[in-house]
Parts: structure tokens; sequence; C-alpha cells
């Protein structure tokens, strides 16, 4: 009996063996076709075709609609994007150190980083970029004028520069420098000792830098509890995730594991120091663009019961990638792995292989179920679900409008123009002259919105029109419009503090930058109240993290 068992064991052995040779050879085969194909057709194109063709640009073409196929993680990079990919995980590149952005066949100066070469040199938001270095910046897009704004630290740079109130364009020159990008651009000590660390990035050393920055506000004075914002944080290196998740949990605890095609790109990621704090009360602000590493984060102090998570659901990328060198200078960021975080889930939101049935999102019906540490239930349905869910704020369509018409942004420019100083930023207010300056402005510059209200009454007048009902209904829209125009002409001072809040955030960037913005926009913030009151409240933050 024992030697049939050996038998039938060898027997299936060596038929599996053999199917994944057979499996791998055919494989092989079709990839041979493919490219043998894919030559000759590159060839007769070549030589046939009757304009001359690019061979470059249709080699890329062909390269992305494959990639096309797949997840949107897997990307070629040409030569000329390396720079950008170092930036991503570096958080590093040489340049000028300013956000642009275009502005009809313009691209300007939107915001200088403090401390920076366009900081330095005088540029301020709304200066429009004419010239650099000779070359004419007119009509061309900011992926365009980014490219000629980076270059080597050291490297001198000339942009001509038209100003609001300056007649004449003139010219100024800035040598570039190695420009990091802060993951943690702010962090302060609430009352009563509440610290709070807004981290946006996890590129190199994000870890070490959330260390000394949580070491510094201990040694300032005792904490009741931290709050980490990562709420609009896209993600980064997947071990600067796992040393921060260590600050807080044990030493050789399961923080991630990736798992993918083949034994090597299955790894489990373990916290590798001894931790920094495990007792602090942890409050973990997410939204729906917290993404990646974030999410590994965030999923892994839920999963372990050490933080409460608050805000909206995440994004749901639990994709690992890696960056593969091609020939010619060229690279492949590859995704090539899953990542699970400790209770067994993976977060990923979409099935790429399967994304033509229900988009690719995982049906209600074949959601599973997981356990915390603690015992608590949890879901795979994509992303983490925070703890305490709070609805994103939605802004009224006066503001969203203004908002999306750079209205806030040109009459930020327009303010500081004429004003050298404004109070401290946690003093600054829009006063009724500060705001019924901003209405005029508006006004002087046509503004107008139509609401999706006056889309659907369009949208009816047509079909009545074609159905030809019109005559009998054309009184009662008509109507229906001019009362919807009396409500617009009041929402300016229906949402006034909520259009107040929008243009005093844009106002302080203009005289203390990005930390003056960041500060403003966490005043009155419902989420960042939300995680105080639960770690005030250790009753309620304890039974949260129980089963």
């Amino acid at each position: 009996m024992k030697i049939k068992s050996i038998f039938l064991t060898i027997f299936w052995s060596l038929n599996l063996l053999s199917f994944s040779v057979f499996a791998q050879v055919n494989n092989n085969f079709e990839i041979s076709k493919a490219i043998d194909i894919y030559n000759s057709l590159f060839k007769e194109l070549n030589i046939n075709y009757v304009d001359q063709i690019k061979p470059a640009e249709l080699n890329e073409s062909a390269i992305n609609a494959m990639l096309n196929e797949l997840d949107p993680y897997t990307v070629f990079v040409p030569e000329s994007q390396i720079e950008d990919m170092r930036l991503m995980t570096t958080g590093e590149y040489g340049g000028i150190g300013s956000l642009i952005q275009q502005m009809g066949d313009y691209v300007i100066i939107s915001e200088p980083y403090e401390g920076f070469p366009a900081q330095k040199a005088g540029l301020v938001p709304g200066d429009i970029i004419l010239e650099i270095n000779g070359l004419d910046a007119v009509k061309k897009n900011s992926a365009e004028i980014s490219e000629l704004l980076k270059g080597i630290p050291g490297s001198v740079v000339r942009l001509k520069i038209q100003r609001e109130l300056i007649e004449s364009p003139f010219l100024v020159e800035l040598t570039r420098e190695k420009i990091k990008l802060d993951n943690i651009p702010y962090y302060t000590i609430m009352e009563p000792g509440i610290g709070y660390i807004l981290l946006t990035g996890f590129t190199q050393k994000a870890a070490s830098e959330f260390k000394d920055v949580l070491m510094k506000m201990k040694e300032t004075q005792p904490l009741n509890g931290l709050i980490i914002d990562l709420r609009g944080n896209g993600g980064g290196l997947l071990n600067e995730a796992v040393d921060i998740a260590n600050l807080f949990v044990n030493k050789n605890e399961l923080i991630v594991s990736t798992k993918g095609k083949s034994p090597d790109r299955t790894t489990v990621h373990r916290t590798r120091f001894v931790p920094t704090d495990l007792n602090i009360p942890l409050v973990v602000l997410v939204n729906e663009s917290s993404a990646s590493a974030s999410e590994i984060v965030a999923g892994a102090l839920q999963d372990l019961d050490r933080a409460v998570i608050i805000g909206q659901k995440t994004f749901g990328k639990g994709l690992v990638q890696n960056v593969v060198p091609l020939t010619y200078n060229t690279q492949l960021k590859i995704t090539v792995a899953k990542y699970y975080i400790p209770s067994g889930r993976c977060i990923q939101a979409i099935d790429y292989s399967h994304k033509t049935e229900n988009g690719g999102k995982i049906p209600d019906s074949l959601v599973s179920t997981f356990k915390t540490r603690n015992g608590r239930t949890v879901f795979d349905n994509g992303g983490i679900t925070p703890d305490i869910a709070i609805e994103p704020y939605e802004f009224s369509p006066v503001s969203a409008n203004l908002y999306s018409g750079n209205y806030f942004f040109r009459y930020a420019n327009h303010f500081a123009a004429r004003n050298k100083s404004i109070a401290p930023v946690a003093d600054f207010d829009i006063n009724d002259t500060i705001y019924n300056d901003f209405m005029s402005f508006i006004a002087r510059q046509g503004f107008s919105y139509t609401t999706e209200s006056e889309k659907m009454i369009d949208n009816l007048r047509h079909i009545a029109e074609d159905e030809s009902y019109l005559s009998e209904v054309k009184a009662q829209l008509d109507a229906l419009e001019s009362q919807l125009d009396l409500i617009k002409q009041s929402d300016i001072q229906k949402h006034r503090k909520e259009i107040g809040r929008l243009l005093k955030t844009e106002i302080a960037s203009r005289y203390y930058y990005q930390k003056g913005k960041i500060i403003v926009a966490l005043k009155d913030d419902p989420e960042l109240k939300k995680a105080t009151e639960i770690i005030l409240d250790q009753k309620s933050y304890q039974a949260l993290l129980s089963n």
C-alpha cells in the first residue's frame, strides 16, 4: 500500500512537472512568435509605408498600448522621464523649487517653495513665464516648461517674467538647487497636549524624519495623544511605511507581506527596531486619496488595534511595483506582487485581470471578513474602511465654480500685489472690506456659472421642443429659470463662510507659503476635531479598539 502511495506521488509530481515545463515552453514560443511578428511588421512599415514614419514614437505608442491591457501602475519610462522617477523615490530634483500651472496660453508660477531659488529670487504666484533661457515659453504646456526649469544643481536658468502692476516684462536669473520635497510639511502640538503630524510622502528617510519630529514634540511637553494625517498621501516606499508603523508597535511584528507570481516576489516585512512609544493614543486620518504606503500604515495599525482610523475609505492600491532597467537608459515600472496587511486581507480595490467585469471591483457577495488582533471584524472590500466614517465635505456650486475658474488664486495675487503684509496667519481673517473687494473683483472678471438645475431645465427645454410641447411649458420653464437666477444671485452671500475660508487659505499662502495654507485649512477641520475628541475620551477610544 505504501509503495502504491509513493508511486502515485511520483506519478503526479512528474505530470505536474511535465505540465509546468510544457506551459513554460509554450509560453516562450508565444513570446518568440509575438516578437517575430512585431519585428517583421515594423520592418514592413519602415520600407513600404507611404509617408516617412517616426520609429521612436511608433515604438513608444506600441509599448504603451500593450501595457494599457494591464494595470495603470505598470508603465514604460523613457529616458526623458528618468528624473521624474527619481523624484518619486527620493523626493529630490534639481530645479527652482516652485509649483507651476497652465492658464490659457501661459504657464505661471503658482506656489514658490519657501527657502528655495524661486522664492529667494522674488518670484510670486501669478508670475507669467514668457521665456526660459531665451526660448519662447508661450503656448507650451506645463510638462514642457517643467522639463526646461529642471536641471543640474548649480546651473543657471534665466526667465523672462510678466507680473501684474509691472508694465514691462523683466528678467530673473536663478541658480538651480537640489530641491527636497518635505515628507512632513507641518507638525504642531495642539491643546491639550495632542501632537499632530501631517505626512504627505513616503520618500527616502520619511521614517527617520517622522521619528525626529515625534521625539522633538515629546521633548517639548508630554503628549496625551498623536494624530497622524495621511489624507491625500498617495504613498511611496514600502520600507518607510513599515518603519513608521514600527515606531508604535513591538519589534518583529508583521506589518505587510507581498505575494507575487514567483517565490522571490513573496516577502514578509516585519518591524526591525525597538518601538518609540507603545502606549500613546493614536488616531490616523485618511481619505479617498490615501493610497499604497499610506494604506499599509493605516491598515497595519488598524489590524493590530494600535490606532483609531477616522475619515473616508481609502483608495485601495494593494499592488507593489519594482523599477526594472531596460536598454538605452529606459526603465519599466512593473507590478510584481500584491501586499497583504497583518489580518491577511489585501486592500487592492480593483482586479485588473477582470476589469471588464463590474469594472474589476469585488462584488459584495465575494467580500471576505478578517479579524484584527482583538477580534474586530474587518473586510477586504478594497481600501481601508475607517473605524469612524466622516462624509467628505461637499462645496456649494458657487464655491466649486469660483475654485475651478481660478478666481480665488487670481484674487489672492491681486490682493498680495496691493498689500505688503497681513496679520499673523492665526489671526488673519476675511473681513467685510476684503470680501466686498473680492465680490467686486469677480464681477469685473465677468464671473458666472451654470448649475446642474439650469442644465436640466435647458435639457428639458430641448426635449420639449423635439416633442412639440415647448409652447405649452415654455412659461413654466422661463419662470423656473428666473427663480433659479434670483437664488444664484444670493449664493455668494449665502455661502460667505465657505467662500471666505477658501479665500483666506489662498491669501495666507501668499505671505506664509505652504505652512500658512495648512494652518488655515486645519482650522474648523471636522476630522481633526473628531480625532481630538476621541483621544480625549479614552473610554470611547478603548471601546473602538476592543472586540
